[in-house]
């Protein structure tokens, strides 16, 4: 009897240990395009959870004080779909090319997101 709970024990933490988040994202890269000075600068990457634990976004950081991402709140349950809301301020002319990284628990810890287009004045 001891010998079969040791072996149903270590079969349960090996089994949950294989559970694992997975992001997906629909696009990685945004294109502004050609956009006007003062515009909308607000875009959204959505992303599902395909792995089969629940998704933890811990944190996004932007390569500039000029790209505000938004993170989820909570944990996106395996299957279950959400977004992440990024804005750009158009009042800066130029091209854009930012990237956005996004920290969470799933198999790829890192995911690296890009905008880029061009704001004229």
């Amino acid at each position: 009897m001891k010998k079969f709970v040791l072996i149903l024990l270590v079969g349960l933490i090996g089994y949950a240990t294989q559970a694992q988040a997975k992001i997906t994202f629909e696009e990685t890269t945004i294109d502004y395009g050609e956009i006007e000075k003062g515009a909308d600068g607000v875009r959204t990457f959505k992303f599902t959870n395909s792995g089969d634990a629940p998704l933890v976004i811990e944190d996004i950081k932007s390569t500039c004080g000029c790209t505000i991402p938004k993170k989820p709140n909570g944990p996106i349950l395996p299957g279950a779909s959400d977004s992440i809301e990024v804005k750009y301020d158009t009042n800066r002319l130029g091209p854009i090319r930012r990237a956005i990284s996004v920290y969470s628990n799933a198999d790829e810890p890192i995911v690296t997101l890009n905008i880029r287009g061009n704001v004229k004045g």
